[in-house]
């Protein structure tokens, strides 16, 4: 790939993933996140960020991909959301992006051609019940992307990942019995749920020349949930 990637988050599931993945195609990637963790096993140099808390990060002159992982799943009834739950989500999906953005962006803007890759939900294009919180969130990074996307032209892309439910540690709770786990493919017309390797690979994608005429685009992986119906 021979491409520097600054990976924010990325210590299980889709980040891991992607990690693995990236430093097999031979990226040059660095992470910043709460803890080393596996990063650091795969010899990822890990500096430390927390979304809820971030910090100045210490970043290479040049970066020709950021990609920002930090999320949460707050599911609960809309009479039942606190302010705190609003802010939380806001904190941890949108403003730990955009200080992660801030500092990386001269860094993104010497590279001749860089990408940056923020994630959504499905729960932004199709209404879900009990994700008021966090669909408002996502759908606050949906619009930082697009406004950027437009800024940033040529030099940086800016492109969204709206996956739906993904077989990873975040989403355990929903998927911790072979019940909820049928339960939830019958919901997507692929019959099936997302696996972390089926992002990771869109990650690759999002961060090569091979998508060069992307930008400003939400990427949905969500076995048609939000666009088809098959009855």
């Amino acid at each position: 790939m021979g491409t520097t990637v600054l990976l924010v988050g990325g210590n299980s599931g889709i980040g891991l993933e992607s990690a693995r993945l990236l430093k097999e195609r031979g990226a040059d990637v660095i992470a910043a996140a709460r803890t080393a963790g596996p990063l650091a096993e795969l010899g990822i140099p890990v500096q430390e960020f927390d979304a809820a808390r971030p910090v100045a990060l210490e970043l290479p002159a040049v970066l020709d991909g950021l990609v920002y992982f930090p999320g949460s799943i707050t599911l609960k009834p809309f009479h039942r959301l606190t302010t705190e739950d609003f802010l939380r989500d806001y904190q941890v999906n949108l403003l730990g992006a955009v200080a992660a953005l801030q500092a990386a962006l001269p860094a993104l803007k010497a590279s001749p051609s860089a990408s940056v890759i923020l994630f959504s939900t499905v729960a932004v294009a199709q209404g879900m019940p009990f994700h008021a919180s966090i669909a408002a969130a996502k759908g606050a990074v949906e619009g930082l992307a697009v406004s950027l996307a437009a800024e940033l032209a040529p030099k940086v892309r800016v492109n969204v990942i709206a996956p739906s439910l993904t077989a990873t540690p975040l989403a355990a709770p929903l998927i911790n019995s072979e019940a909820k786990v049928e339960a939830a493919a019958k919901r997507h017309p692929m019959q099936q749920i997302g696996s972390a390797e089926d992002v990771a690979g869109l990650v690759a994608f999002l961060l090569s020349p091979a998508s060069k005429f992307f930008t400003g685009q939400v990427l949905r992986p969500d076995g048609g949930l939000s666009s088809v119906r098959t009855f």
